[in-house]
């Protein structure tokens, strides 16, 4: 049975999509509570209020003066506290939109009425956001991630304070995890960009520090405890070294280090994104670009180029015919920026690879694919994440499908797909934002600040996530569908806390994910059985 927690307020207005309740003395009501009411109609039918506490106020009933609160706590004054909560409704079964009566009775939502105030009952397809504050499960609609009714999930908030990376991956093992995706489990796939550190290296290694509360948590969201199973990894490979090591520090088994023949180089037309920096691009350099990808893609042997800098002077030499009709000043600047990456990005471009396919970056080989990129020069950043987007998304096209699914991880948007300016990375995150959910790409995006990002990719997110936030940047028109007291709690939000916001819920919800299950620093790998025994045995005897 339902527990009754206060009651309608007839001192204020009661209208159909918005109420003040009384909170009994003995109740305990918070923000986030979800509850509910039923108010007879006319005729002896009924309709179902549902909603959500999203302002709560408390005061002393009868004070007039700031200094009676002195008074009260004396005995002075016979003033008694009220507690009162705002209520925004969420759904009304049937649709029939009257006020609540001041004096109904007001209830906790819980169980069947829970999942029917925020439309769990009719998600056909779900899969877990996280927490809420009381426990129970957050669920998201899968059908406005896969493509269904809409995609992408754009994730804002300040750096090393709202984990979106974490909580990126957790969403990831959410769906990967359960049973949701079925036979098309095997075959989706996921693109992780490691932008920073080498944390996302140890995906596939179980968590030894996880908390015990944690496994609690990943039980009653009906997930396993463990890391991600199907794990490829992927770092460049090393600068001035002639052997194709990846470039690595704080792991070095199982992980490919990859490059580019000078061949898919030139046949992909890949030189444009050696030159995606949106800041300072012109439309002269753009067509400039272009004439030499074009003449670089005719080219038949490329066995005479050993590396990088071999096809650089081709180009510079070349330049005098493929530059006609360009301004001098043009063609300098084409030529000082393409001289400029040898030493940043040059290496990842190669000549006479012995086994290309060994160094290539092939997301179907893991259902999870981690691409480090965060210890290269920003344009070689730049040059990665454009190319494997690119060629990604031209693969799609070509089948036509929107299945099987593949999910591109990636933080920083605001530096890959700015609100001003144009670049190529910039145009192919739009495309996958505009048009990847009739292709299968799901965008999971995130940013410290989403009003530096291009207004089309944010906006075409269905799922909205903010993390702890810096206050003034949640005042920005970004924020709009957060309420004015869920913009102040962004400030103050810890670790492993969220607002999600998703199209079927009109109020975004508070939300809390676990623990990491899987390891996110060498310290956290779970040691091989009988590690520890051997280690004992080799320490010497004192």
């Amino acid at each position: 049975m339902s527990t009754e927690i206060g009651k309608v307020l007839g001192t204020y207005d009661a209208e159909p999509l918005n109420f003040w309740i009384a909170v009994g003395e003995d109740q305990l009501v918070q923000l986030d509570d979800v509850v509910m009411l039923r108010r007879a109609l006319p005729g002896g039918a009924s309709v179902a209020i549902y909603g959500i506490v999203d302002q709560m106020v408390a005061r002393h009933e009868g004070a007039k003066l700031e200094s009676d609160v002195f008074l009260a706590s004396e005995g002075v004054l016979p003033l008694n506290h009220a507690v009162k909560a705002h209520v925004t409704v969420t759904r009304v079964e049937p649709e029939i939109f009257v006020p609540p009566l001041p004096g109904q009775a007001v209830y906790r939502a819980e169980g069947a009425d829970r999942d029917q105030a925020l439309f769990f009952d009719a998600m056909k397809k779900r899969f877990p956001l996280g927490l809420s504050r009381d426990g129970e499960i957050v669920h998201g609609n899968f059908e406005f991630l896969d493509g269904t009714r809409g995609a992408h999930i754009n994730i804002s908030g300040v750096s090393g304070v709202a984990t979106k990376t974490t909580y990126a991956t957790f969403l990831l093992y959410g769906i990967f995890h359960s049973d949701l995706l079925g036979a098309e489990a095997l075959n989706t796939k996921a693109i992780i960009f490691n932008v920073k550190g080498e944390d996302l290296l140890f995906l596939d290694k179980q968590n030894a520090t996880l908390p015990a509360e944690a496994h609690q948590t990943y039980a009653k969201l009906g997930l396993p405890v463990g890391a991600f199973e199907d794990v490829a990894l992927y770092a460049p490979v090393q600068k001035h070294v002639e052997a194709l090591i990846p470039d690595t520090q704080t792991r070095k088994e199982n992980v490919i280090g990859y490059c580019w023949t000078i061949e898919e180089f030139c046949k992909g037309r890949y030189l444009r994104f050696l030159f995606a920096d949106a800041d300072d691009e012109t439309s002269q350099l753009s067509a400039l670009v272009e004439r030499v990808e074009a003449e670089l893609a005719r080219i038949k042997d490329f066995r005479p180029y050993d590396d990088f800098r071999d096809l650089v002077e081709e180009i510079r030499n070349s330049l005098s015919m493929w530059g006609q009709g360009f301004a001098s000043g043009t063609v300098a600047s084409f030529t000082r920026r393409l001289e400029a990456v040898i030493p940043r990005a040059g290496h990842l471009i190669r000549g006479n690879v012995a086994n290309p396919d060994r160094h290539r970056i092939d997301w179907s080989r893991a259902q999870v694919n981690v691409i480090d990129i965060h210890n290269l020069h920003d344009r070689a950043k730049r040059f990665v994440i454009g190319v494997v987007l690119k060629r990604m998304f031209e693969e799609k096209e070509s089948t036509g499908s929107s299945r099987p699914l593949v999910f591109v991880v990636l933080d920083e948007l605001n530096k890959y797909a700015p609100r001003e300016g144009s670049s190529p990375i910039k145009e192919v995150i739009l495309d996958i934002a505009e048009r990847g959910r009739s292709l299968g790409i799901i965008l999971i995006g995130a940013q410290q600040t989403a009003s530096q990002v291009e207004r089309r990719v944010v906006g075409n997110s269905a799922y909205r996530i903010v993390g702890r936030l810096d206050l003034a940047e949640a005042q920005q028109g970004e924020y709009a569908f957060l309420p004015v007291v869920s913009r102040a709690r962004a400030g103050i939000l810890k670790p492993g806390t969220v607002i999600a916001s998703q199209p079927e819920i009109p109020i975004p919800i508070l939300t809390q994910f676990p623990f990491p299950a899987w390891a996110t620093r060498p310290s956290e790998v779970a040691k091989a059985a009988g590690e520890d025994a051997f280690q004992a045995l080799r320490k010497p005897k004192k």
